[in-house]
C-alpha cells in the first residue's frame, strides 16, 4: 500500500507533511493532504447504525483493491479483502475510506 513503503518511511513522509502544514503528523488533515497528493480519493460510507457497518463488512464488500478505512480515531489498511492493523479492529465502525484513483 502507498507505493509499498515501510511504516518508518510513511511516518517520515507524514512528519514532513505535518511540518509544512504546521500540524501534528497524526492529524486527519495531514494524512488527508498526503493521500490526496498520492492520488487517493475520499469516499463516505453509509451510516447504518444500529446495524452498524464494520471493518469486516467492508472487507466482504470490497474483496479486491487497496483501501484505507477511517473510524474517526483510527485508520485500518484493507488489501484484497483482508484488514491489516496492529490489533483486531474488525468490529470497528468505519465512517469513510480512501481509494486510489485508477488511471485510464
Amino acid at each position: 500500500m502507498l507505493e509499498r513503503k515501510s511504516w518508518e518511511e510513511i511516518y517520515m513522509d507524514l512528519s514532513v507533511q505535518g511540518l509544512m502544514m504546521h500540524r501534528p503528523p497524526i492529524e486527519n488533515s495531514v494524512w488527508a493532504a498526503y493521500l490526496k497528493k498520492k492520488g487517493y480519493k475520499q469516499k463516505l460510507l453509509p451510516d447504518t447504525c444500529p446495524d452498524c457497518y464494520t471493518v469486516t463488512d467492508f472487507c466482504k464488500d470490497y474483496p479486491h483493491g487497496e483501501y484505507l478505512l477511517a473510524t474517526g480515531t483510527h485508520v485500518v489498511a484493507i488489501i484484497d479483502g483482508n484488514h491489516y492493523d496492529t490489533w483486531d479492529s474488525s468490529q470497528e465502525i468505519p465512517i469513510f475510506y480512501w481509494e486510489k484513483e485508477k488511471k485510464e
